[in-house]
């Protein structure tokens, strides 16, 4: 057998110009999503060139699922004290929630500054810093990788948030857990959808493809049993489109669902429930979340083609 050898080369060779090539590449659908799956967003509504008085940033887009605006700050050469400036301004102007700055290399006074920033803000707002790679082998094409220097440290966040907000509940406690070992559950998975921030919210969202509707994860301990459905905001007419293809939805689930167009509100649901939740009896939370899993990737494959 005849391996061939990685070798990283100049990003400058693949991209030659920041605006017209790095960022008309990444402002892609397909590429965009690979910045999302590092970010752990599902980014949508991509603009490029967005002015913010005289200047204008690179791309300015949505996390689909919360609604944040993200900022994305291109830089194919080594950080400078110029584009960080620059990206707090531009995060001002455009008032946005999550900054990413990309680069070809971090320097550590840079990183170091990206950190602070994360420790220093809210919950309301977060910084990543990325490095972009490419690497061949042999002939082949370039291939790009993302890589991760600098990133919102989420359990520090949380724990901020709770102590401004003051203890726990009980039941607040239990859910927080319980998504800590559910992103976990994902990751060995190989992170078959991107994960969301763990807290103690009863709800868990994941992206599907449109802001009209999402898959969501509902613990309901009460009644020791777990909601997975698709949640649509405002839009009855999309219910009664996936209504109308019932059938096939429902054969790709492999279950029966519930389907409930909740008259007289805005939003509509369809579901199905898995029994077996019980905060005091966490021996089966392994194949709970397993079956969560198995259910989102199955709903998210039923309901994608008639989005």
């Amino acid at each position: 057998m005849i391996l061939g050898k990685i070798k990283e080369i100049d990003i400058r060779s693949v991209w030659t110009h920041e605006q017209y090539g790095f960022s008309k590449w990444l402002a892609e659908e397909e590429n965009i999503r690979l910045l999302s799956e590092e970010l752990n967003l599902s980014l949508t509504d991509v603009e490029t060139e967005k002015f913010v008085g005289s200047y204008r940033c690179d791309i300015i887009c949505k996390d689909e699922l919360t609604g944040k605006s993200v900022l994305i700050e291109n830089q194919l050469e080594q950080t400078n004290h110029d584009h960080l400036g620059k990206i707090i301004t531009y995060a001002s102007g455009l008032d946005a929630d999550v900054v990413v700055w990309i680069v070809a290399n971090a320097r550590a006074e840079h990183a170091s500054a990206v950190e602070w920033l994360n420790k220093h803000t809210d919950d309301d707002i977060s910084f990543f810093l990325i490095e972009v790679h490419a690497y061949k082998i042999g002939d082949s094409a370039p291939a790009p990788m993302f890589k991760i220097i600098e990133q919102p440290n989420d359990f520090a966040k949380t724990v901020k948030a709770i102590a401004q907000k003051g203890e726990l509940s009980k039941a607040e406690k239990n859910r927080l857990q319980f998504w800590t070992q559910f992103n976990d559950v994902i990751d060995q998975r190989g992170k078959p959808f991107n994960k969301r921030k763990a807290s103690s919210d009863h709800w868990y969202s994941v992206a599907i493809g449109t802001s009209q509707c999402h898959i969501s994860i509902d613990l309901i301990n009460k009644e020791h049993r777990i909601r997975v459905g698709i949640w649509i905001r405002d839009n009855k007419a999309l219910y009664d489109q996936f209504l109308n293809h019932k059938d096939e939805i429902e054969n790709v689930t492999g279950c029966e669902l519930i389907w409930d167009r909740l008259e007289g509100k805005k939003a509509s649901l369809i579901c199905t429930y898995i029994p077996g939740l019980n905060y005091n009896k966490q021996e089966n939370y392994p194949d709970l979340m397993n079956k969560i899993i198995d259910s989102v990737i199955s709903i998210r494959s039923a309901f994608t083609p008639f989005i």
